[in-house]
């Protein structure tokens, strides 16, 4: 007997990094608007989350999204994304993958070979055009803002070292931080580095007053390290590698579309980045996502800017998820 489930799940990777999308077996999500959606699934969702993001049945790389009935706030697709920590405000590799399954499961009827879809999220909403041929999808633009730069040159003492840090609003905050300052190249076998590193960058910056949303507190509160590398700034596009560290310590396997939105923007307030130039970020595997600005924006009366970040994704598969009564792991574990 099933003590909780069975959930349906449709699996994708973007560029590396897993996403789950429920599309059966659980509640659908509840409230008027994309946060009261993410509490509501704090207080009823939280046991499934736990059952598609935990080991044996997940992993610590585990993302992915609960969505509402359709119809509910004018988007095609509402969702709200979890991962292994919990609920979150945003996602880029959720958009992208959301935005392809919606094409490849006839969710969102196509014409032509292209297809404008609305995600709404708790960071906001976000427009996603997908290019396909015949239902079978090739890549996926969303424009995701407006997002401004928090903070420019914020020192940080970290164990004995002092570096500088950027911070930038992505529908969460993400502190930014040039390898240069910490002497680690980003490499797959550098992960374990990266992760204490951003630890110890959460806690520092757990009260500083750059991760306080101007309009509304729910948004407040830092959500992770980019950490990047600049691999040929002089090239005809910018080229960088870059891995993400949440605020609990989770590394990000691939480069994270929020974090191609926080250089765009810093990029974008320096003027090092012509207005339309492309980025080019690629993740500790070698997966790539790029990015463009391509407008500007307010947010509590802050000058910010609208990102288009563009990527793709692959499904890996489709699983049936359940906690038997007699299991002795339950829900599962963390490691």
């Amino acid at each position: 007997m099933h003590r909780l489930g069975p959930v349906d799940v449709a699996d994708y990777h973007v560029a590396g990094q897993p996403f789950r999308i429920v599309t059966g077996g659980a509640p659908r999500l509840e409230g008027g608007d994309s946060l009261e959606r993410l509490d509501w699934a704090k207080q009823h969702l939280d046991e499934v989350r736990c059952l598609l993001a935990y080991e044996p049945r997940g992993h610590a790389a585990t993302t992915g999204c609960f969505m509402s009935a359709p119809g509910g706030s004018g988007a095609d697709i509402d969702a709200v994304f979890l991962d292994q920590g919990g609920f979150n405000l945003a996602a880029g590799q959720g958009v992208i993958a959301l935005a392809t399954w919606a094409v490849e499961s006839g969710t969102v009827p196509t014409r032509g070979d292209q297809v404008r879809i609305v995600i709404d999220a708790p960071s906001g909403r976000h427009e996603a055009e997908v290019s396909h041929d015949a239902g079978r999808v090739g890549s996926v633009s969303y424009t995701a803002g407006p997002m401004y730069v928090a903070g420019r040159f914020i020192p940080l003492q970290l164990s004995g070292d002092v570096v500088s840090i950027d911070m930038a609003y992505v529908g969460v905050y993400l502190a930014v931080l040039d390898t240069a300052e910490v002497g680690v190249t980003i490499t797959p076998g550098n992960a374990a580095r990266f992760a204490a590193m951003g630890r110890e960058i959460a806690m520092v910056l757990r009260d500083n007053k750059a991760v306080v949303h101007p309009t509304d507190h729910r948004l407040s509160g830092l959500g992770g390290t980019l950490f990047y590398e600049q691999l040929d700034p002089a090239g005809s596009e910018r080229r960088e590698r870059s891995i993400v560290v949440w605020a609990d310590g989770r590394v990000g396997r691939y480069p994270s579309g929020v974090g191609v939105s926080a250089r765009l923007a810093l990029l974008d307030t320096a003027a090092e980045l012509a207005r339309g130039a492309r980025v080019v970020s690629e993740g500790p595997s070698g997966t790539t996502l790029s990015g463009r600005v391509v407008g500007d924006g307010d947010v509590g009366g802050i000058h910010g800017v609208l990102t288009e970040v563009t990527g793709t994704a692959h499904r890996t598969g489709e699983a049936r998820v359940w906690l038997d009564e007699l299991d002795p792991v339950g829900l599962g574990i963390q490691l």
